[in-house]
């Protein structure tokens, strides 16, 4: 068993939908639901029809007949609110991971992230309220939490959007949370992948962009555990956080290339130095469930009861240079090639 229980939501028999279903998490959401339920219908929306062709070759390699008869292909994009309307119809579940999510190009193309991640995001809401969804999860990034870049400040009013939506939805009845969680190893965009691509290279040093720079850590097969379980306990409103260990980039390099020395290259437009995950000015509404701390929404004009968690401190903040677990070398490196870290605990800074 993973970091994060499986889910206890039964999925047999539900008609799902994940925007987005062609990148990292939507593939590997697929693959686990397809491994471990029966699913009416499983429902891959996303813009790119070379990657939905070779989405489904693959998925045919390694599933039966059976299970892909299930799979549905739909060419969309979540800036279409009316063909997204039309494929949510029948829908029991949402999965929203859609998103523009490289920081540069954000910076240097602010209207396009803006019409993808907050204009889309309101898409969403009201294709999911339209067909009476009955869940819609969000994913969201810790770059939302204090946002210094624009791609940070579209996923927090994408995150403000879909928690406020469930003051619209009235007797329809349908129940929207967002997750939130750090960099996933071995994704697209993730700084091992591009390390792995300079040594396989040649490469005769590898750049950092501050040798103070950290980063919280998560697998992708825990990222997908994360919502699955989220999605069993969300009663509306919510932002999940996982509880996931720190890393320090240098240290990253030094585990992936111990003999390459590094140079520093200097922050990037919009880079932070150390990520936070959730704010002091969250902590007022965030509970402790144990494995993950979970925002509570700050209003709710619908019935609801709260999960039943214990109040983090006053002050808290759940930051990524003051984390308390850190990643050792070897549990890094066997976090990227199985995605099972073993972890240590920070004796000091």
């Amino acid at each position: 068993m993973g970091r994060f229980a499986p889910t206890s939501l039964d999925l047999d028999g539900k008609v799902i939908l994940v925007t987005g279903g062609t990148g990292s998490f939507g593939r590997r959401f697929i693959e686990t639901v397809l491994e471990r339920a029966r699913p009416r219908k499983l429902i891959v929306y996303s813009r790119d029809e070379l990657k939905q062709h070779e989405m489904q070759i693959d998925l045919a390699e390694r599933f039966p007949a059976e299970a892909l008869a299930r799979m549905r292909f739909f060419l969309g994009d979540v800036r279409d609110r009316e063909r997204l309307s039309l494929a949510v119809r029948g829908v029991d579940i949402v999965i929203h991971a859609a998103a523009l999510k490289q920081v540069p190009a954000a910076e240097y193309n602010p209207s396009e992230c803006i019409h993808t991640n907050v204009l889309g995001a309101e898409n969403v809401v009201w294709a999911c309220l339209s067909n009476r969804v009955k869940r819609v999860v969000a994913l969201s990034t810790d770059k939302a939490c204090n946002p210094i870049n624009l791609y940070g400040a579209t996923k927090l009013a994408s995150d403000k959007t879909f928690v406020a939506a469930n003051n619209l939805s009235g007797d329809i009845g349908t129940r929207f949370a967002v997750v939130r969680y750090g960099n996933v190893v071995g994704s697209r965009g993730s700084v091992a992948p591009f390390f792995q691509r300079l040594i396989a290279g040649g490469a005769k040093e590898l750049p950092i962009t501050d040798p103070r720079m950290t980063r919280f850590l998560i697998t992708l097969d825990e990222g997908v555990d994360f919502v699955l379980s989220s999605l069993a306990m969300m009663r509306g409103g919510e932002i999940f956080v996982p509880k996931i260990p720190s890393m320090k980039i240098v240290d990253i390099a030094a585990a992936m290339a111990p003999r390459l020395p590094t140079r520093i290259i200097g922050i990037r437009p919009g880079e932070k130095l150390h990520e936070m995950m959730i704010s002091s000015d969250d902590a007022r509404t965030t509970v402790d469930l144990g494995d993950r701390y979970v925002i509570e929404p700050a209003f709710a004009e619908y019935t609801r009861a709260p999960l039943d968690g214990g109040q983090v401190p006053e002050g808290f903040s759940y930051a990524s240079d003051t984390n308390d677990d850190w990643l050792a070398a070897e549990a890094f490196l066997a976090m990227l090639e199985t995605g099972a870290p073993k972890r240590r605990r920070r004796a000091t800074d």
